[in-house]
């Protein structure tokens, strides 16, 4: 009797990738999780799963792999492809909420109210319009708020947000040519001090260091802890220090200022002259030179 071999073939799971896509268009893409064959280009639309149920959002960063680090984590996912209604439904609610941005702002000077509308977001689903706003000072907005849901015929909420809110929902481009971080990639901000400028040797008085919003630039915290590891090696100021001469000589002298990236410093001697030496020939405070150890 012939035997009989069944086998059970186990489905292979399905491949995962992330995908960029965002709600609004003043705001970044967020990742959200691809699964299965589905594939969509950049600037095309997709049904969301989002906190209060579903969304339509535009794809803005291709799909791409999960990478090993991430795939512990939780991702909203995309449903399926938006159709041709969902993307024009989308693309109406925006013209629409672009429109109410300049009836907001000429109702607001009608009032009289010194703030500068920055945003209005109209709810799909509810009669629900946030209208987000910047001012110098506290704004007494009730009588603008009764006039704004009149002409639109929802509740009004108002939202004042600050100076980087304001500059992340208007988007730019920075000095150094691309767009602003906080409009691109950031996901929140981070307390930027004017410690960081001194740490990286930066004129204070220089209106370089102050971003399109006026504050401090964001990106004065992306080498800051580079900075501050590198300048932990290095002497302080004032610091009486010995330079070597070669031959075992020495010349001592005192710490002038500092060269962060190039690790040396220039040292001033008692003669009136000065030097930039580096830290593998310089002793302070007892401590020996710096060895360098050369791998074959």
């Amino acid at each position: 009797m012939d035997e009989t071999t069944v086998t059970e073939t186990l489905a292979e799971p399905l491949a995962e990738y992330l995908i960029g896509v965002r709600l609004r268009e003043p705001f970044g893409a967020e990742d959200y999780k691809l699964v299965g064959d589905l594939f969509l280009h950049v600037g095309e639309f997709a049904m969301l799963e989002t906190a209060n149920g579903t969304a339509i959002g535009e794809v803005r960063r291709p799909r791409r792999p999960v990478p090993p680090e991430r795939r512990d984590r939780l991702y909203r996912r995309v449903i399926r492809a938006a159709n041709a209604e969902e993307e024009r439904q989308w693309r109406d609610r925006r013209q629409r909420e672009r429109e109410a941005i300049q009836t907001c702002s000429q109702l607001a000077r009608g009032r009289g109210l010194e703030m500068k509308v920055v945003d209005v977001e109209m709810h799909p689903g509810v009669r629900r319009v946030t209208v987000s706003f910047s001012a110098d000072d506290r704004v007494d907005f009730r009588d603008l708020v009764r006039d704004l849901a009149r002409e639109f015929r929802s509740r009004i909420e108002m939202r004042q947000v600050g100076a980087r809110d304001t500059t992340r929902l208007m988007d730019g481009i920075g000095p150094c040519g691309r767009q602003l971080c906080c409009s691109s990639h950031l996901k929140k901000f981070e307390p930027i001090s004017v410690k960081m400028a001194k740490a990286q040797d930066m004129p204070l008085t220089d209106n370089r260091l102050l971003g399109n919003c006026g504050r401090l630039k964001c990106c004065l915290l992306y080498e800051f802890s580079t900075y501050q590891e590198l300048r932990g090696l290095l002497p302080r100021v004032n610091t009486p220090c010995q330079k070597d001469c070669g031959g075992g000589n020495c010349m001592t002298g005192k710490v002038r200022s500092l060269r962060v990236l190039k690790q040396s410093v220039i040292v001033g001697f008692p003669d009136g002259t000065e030097a930039e030496v580096p830290l593998s020939h310089l002793t302070w405070e007892g401590r020996d030179h710096v060895k360098i150890v050369e791998t074959p």
